[in-house]
Protein backbone atom coordinates (compact mmCIF):
# COMPACT_ATOMS: atom_id res chain seq x y z
CA UNK A 1 0.00 0.00 0.00
CA UNK A 2 1.67 3.18 -0.92
CA UNK A 3 2.05 5.81 1.86
CA UNK A 4 -0.58 8.43 2.27
CA UNK A 5 0.57 11.66 2.29
CA UNK A 6 -0.97 15.10 3.03
CA UNK A 7 0.51 18.33 0.98
CA UNK A 8 0.22 21.69 2.94
CA UNK A 9 1.26 24.54 1.31
CA UNK A 10 -0.18 27.96 1.28
CA UNK A 11 0.50 28.00 -3.04
CA UNK A 12 -2.37 25.92 -4.62
CA UNK A 13 0.29 25.80 -7.74
CA UNK A 14 3.29 24.33 -5.68
CA UNK A 15 0.10 21.91 -3.88
CA UNK A 16 -0.95 20.80 -8.04
CA UNK A 17 2.86 20.40 -9.20
CA UNK A 18 4.27 18.48 -6.42
CA UNK A 19 0.67 15.87 -5.97
CA UNK A 20 1.93 15.63 -9.97
CA UNK A 21 5.23 14.29 -8.60
CA UNK A 22 3.80 12.19 -6.21
CA UNK A 23 1.32 10.77 -8.44
CA UNK A 24 4.45 8.93 -10.45
CA UNK A 25 6.31 7.12 -7.67
CA UNK A 26 4.62 5.24 -4.69
CA UNK A 27 2.67 7.89 -3.00
CA UNK A 28 -0.88 8.57 -2.34
CA UNK A 29 -1.83 12.21 -1.76
CA UNK A 30 -4.59 11.54 1.02
CA UNK A 31 -5.36 15.57 1.10
CA UNK A 32 -4.01 19.44 1.11
CA UNK A 33 -4.14 22.17 3.76
CA UNK A 34 -3.29 25.78 2.51
CA UNK A 35 -2.56 26.40 6.59
CA UNK A 36 -1.12 25.08 9.65
CA UNK A 37 -4.61 25.24 11.59
CA UNK A 38 -6.16 23.38 8.23
CA UNK A 39 -3.28 20.84 8.08
CA UNK A 40 -4.10 19.82 12.16
CA UNK A 41 -7.46 19.39 11.44
CA UNK A 42 -6.47 16.63 8.31
CA UNK A 43 -4.02 15.32 10.17
CA UNK A 44 -6.84 14.68 12.88
CA UNK A 45 -9.21 13.11 10.58
CA UNK A 46 -7.28 11.86 7.66
CA UNK A 47 -4.47 9.69 9.35
CA UNK A 48 -1.70 10.52 7.19
CA UNK A 49 1.33 8.69 7.17
CA UNK A 50 3.53 11.40 6.02
CA UNK A 51 3.00 15.87 5.86
CA UNK A 52 4.74 17.61 3.31
CA UNK A 53 5.05 20.73 5.28
CA UNK A 54 5.90 24.12 3.91
CA UNK A 55 6.68 26.62 7.24
CA UNK A 56 5.64 30.12 5.78
CA UNK A 57 1.75 30.11 5.72
CA UNK A 58 -0.76 32.14 6.80
CA UNK A 59 -3.11 31.75 10.06
CA UNK A 60 -0.47 28.74 11.25
CA UNK A 61 3.18 28.27 10.47
CA UNK A 62 4.90 24.94 9.47
CA UNK A 63 6.99 25.23 12.48
CA UNK A 64 4.10 25.35 15.16
CA UNK A 65 2.10 22.87 13.07
CA UNK A 66 4.84 20.60 13.43
CA UNK A 67 4.90 20.68 16.61
CA UNK A 68 1.13 20.62 17.28
CA UNK A 69 0.66 17.57 14.83
CA UNK A 70 3.90 15.53 16.61
CA UNK A 71 1.86 16.00 19.89
CA UNK A 72 -1.57 14.93 18.65
CA UNK A 73 0.01 12.22 16.13
CA UNK A 74 3.51 11.34 16.87
CA UNK A 75 3.64 8.52 14.77
CA UNK A 76 3.37 10.79 11.44
CA UNK A 77 6.34 11.40 9.99
CA UNK A 78 6.40 15.23 8.96
CA UNK A 79 9.42 16.48 5.96
CA UNK A 80 9.21 20.29 5.94
CA UNK A 81 9.37 20.85 1.92
CA UNK A 82 10.20 24.73 1.92
CA UNK A 83 12.09 27.53 0.15
CA UNK A 84 13.48 28.90 3.73
CA UNK A 85 16.16 26.65 3.63
CA UNK A 86 18.69 29.42 5.72
CA UNK A 87 20.83 27.68 8.81
CA UNK A 88 18.61 29.47 11.04
CA UNK A 89 15.42 27.99 9.71
CA UNK A 90 17.12 24.16 9.38
CA UNK A 91 18.26 24.72 12.82
CA UNK A 92 15.07 25.87 14.20
CA UNK A 93 13.17 22.47 12.69
CA UNK A 94 15.55 20.57 14.29
CA UNK A 95 13.68 17.71 16.36
CA UNK A 96 10.26 18.69 14.60
CA UNK A 97 10.61 16.73 11.08
CA UNK A 98 12.22 13.31 9.88
CA UNK A 99 13.00 15.81 6.92
CA UNK A 100 14.19 19.10 5.13
CA UNK A 101 13.75 19.12 1.27
CA UNK A 102 14.45 22.71 0.34
CA UNK A 103 11.94 23.54 -2.91
CA UNK A 104 15.23 24.35 -4.84
CA UNK A 105 16.23 20.85 -4.51
CA UNK A 106 12.60 19.12 -4.87
CA UNK A 107 14.09 17.73 -8.23
CA UNK A 108 16.38 15.68 -6.47
CA UNK A 109 16.29 15.30 -3.07
CA UNK A 110 12.18 15.34 -2.68
CA UNK A 111 11.27 11.47 -3.93
CA UNK A 112 14.45 10.00 -2.20
CA UNK A 113 13.76 11.57 1.11
CA UNK A 114 10.50 10.80 1.27
CA UNK A 115 11.35 7.18 0.53
CA UNK A 116 14.03 7.01 3.72
CA UNK A 117 11.35 8.44 5.56
CA UNK A 118 8.65 6.20 4.63
CA UNK A 119 11.13 3.41 4.58
CA UNK A 120 10.89 2.80 1.10
CA UNK A 121 14.41 1.53 -0.05
CA UNK A 122 16.26 2.40 -3.10
CA UNK A 123 15.66 -1.12 -4.51
CA UNK A 124 11.84 -0.41 -4.00
CA UNK A 125 11.14 -3.16 -0.53
CA UNK A 126 9.06 -1.50 2.38
CA UNK A 127 10.68 -0.85 5.75
CA UNK A 128 8.71 -0.88 8.67
CA UNK A 129 7.18 2.88 8.32
CA UNK A 130 6.18 4.12 11.87
CA UNK A 131 10.11 2.83 12.98
CA UNK A 132 11.46 6.66 14.97
CA UNK A 133 12.95 8.59 12.03
CA UNK A 134 15.98 10.64 12.77
CA UNK A 135 14.74 13.68 13.31
CA UNK A 136 12.34 12.69 16.47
Amino acid sequence: MPARILLVDDHPIARNAVRALLDSYAFHVCGEAEDGKEAIEKVVDLKPDLVLLDISMPVMNGIDAAREIYRLAPNTKIVFFTNHDIPIIVDATRGLADGFVPKSSAGTQLIPTLNRVVGISSDGSIKSRHAAGPGR
